[in-house]
């Protein structure tokens, strides 16, 4: 008997605005920038496709494009749809390792 699964569609968990706001955090620190476009293409179709388009000045289908895998998209249009999605991107400092490195000494002076 072989087992089917269907497939997950993380749009349907994007229900609030706390958990779309965690979301796209999460996405946004992996270091593949097509996470984060991934994840912002799931909450824009989250919150409709048509009015995420409308709401951020982009065509349907220009959105699209931009939310795609391997897409570049500009910083404004990126802006542009965290806008629309009611969402902004926020900057903090990484913490520090606290761990200390031992220095190596080196000799400040040698007699001749």
């Amino acid at each position: 008997m072989k087992t089917t699964y269907a497939t997950f569609d993380p749009a349907r968990y994007l229900d609030n605005d706390a958990v779309i706001a965690e979301y796209l955090s999460a996405a946004a620190e992996d270091p593949n920038p097509d996470v984060f476009l991934a994840a912002l293409g799931h909450v824009a179709r989250a919150r409709g496709i048509a009015q995420v388009a409308k709401t951020s000045g982009l065509g349907r289908e220009s959105l699209y494009k931009a939310l795609g895998a391997g897409a570049h998209p500009r910083y404004e249009t990126v802006s542009a749809v965290l806008r629309a999605l009611g969402v902004k991107l926020t900057v903090v400092p990484v913490p520090r390792r606290t761990a200390t490195r031992s220095r190596k000494k080196t000799p400040t002076s040698r007699a001749a």
